[in-house]
């Protein structure tokens, strides 16, 4: 995602060290963890919802064709 590399995370977590304190920072993790979890769950089931939809749409499209392929054979 991030070109993060070893330094530039050993900052960030001497920053939040310093900001939070040493007993948060355990109970910070877990929130972290515990929502980014939760985006990835809703990102996953939006992305299955829309792939779905796209879907249904397609096979509407693709009857529809049909019915005016059949409409216009019978035409000629």
């Amino acid at each position: 995602m991030w070109n993060l590399g070893f330094p530039e995370l050993v900052i960030i977590f001497i920053v939040a060290l310093v900001i939070f304190g040493p007993r948060k920072l355990p109970e910070l993790g877990r929130s972290l963890g515990k929502g980014l979890s939760e985006f990835k769950k809703a990102s996953n089931e939006l992305k299955r919802t829309w792939e779905e939809e796209v879907e249904a749409v397609k096979h509407e499209v693709d009857v529809e064709t049909e019915e005016l392929k059949k409409i216009q054979s019978d035409l000629e």
